[in-house]
């Protein structure tokens, strides 16, 4: 098997417009497609029936896709700390700066995971956040100092 185009996320949001605009607005991705998938092709595939599926670019490569089911979906717990959880926990994009980042998702009212915010480990920055509806996205930049004590990746 050889995988054949970028690595795609999906992920099941309860308010399609706020999380629409933090990935697009925040985060720089870029709307490349907007579907209803019918029940006749969401029942059978397993996503429970009816859906809008938004693609959005991540600049890049891959695409994130926000799924809006028909019937409301049910929030999954939180779990501090992150690894707490089994399963997927959060989405990393890789940015070459965190610092205006972090101004954006201060100024969009996200609220930061991790403490202190931005963590500097293994020659990389690190930050934490919360997306509208509590999902955690990780953002990494390539400018950190090597990590000191209590400070790893």
């Amino acid at each position: 098997m050889v995988v054949v185009r970028p690595f795609e996320v999906g992920v099941v949001v309860r308010d399609l417009g706020p999380m629409e605009r933090f990935y697009r607005d925040v985060i720089g991705c870029r709307v490349v497609h907007r579907s209803r998938v019918p029940v006749a092709v969401g029942g059978p595939a397993g996503l429970g029936g009816e859906l809008v599926v938004v693609w959005l670019q991540v600049p890049s490569g891959g695409c994130v896709k926000l799924i809006l089911p028909s019937s409301p979906a049910v929030p999954a717990p939180a779990a501090r700390p992150l690894a707490g959880r089994a399963g997927l926990s959060y989405l990393t994009f890789h940015v070459d700066d965190v610092d205006p980042m972090v101004a954006a998702l201060r100024g969009a009212g996200a609220k930061p995971l991790s403490d202190p915010v931005v963590v500097r480990a293994h020659g990389r920055r690190i930050t934490f956040w919360a997306d509208p509806e509590g999902n955690a996205v990780e953002l990494v930049d390539g400018r950190g100092e090597e990590s000191g004590p209590g400070r790893s990746n």
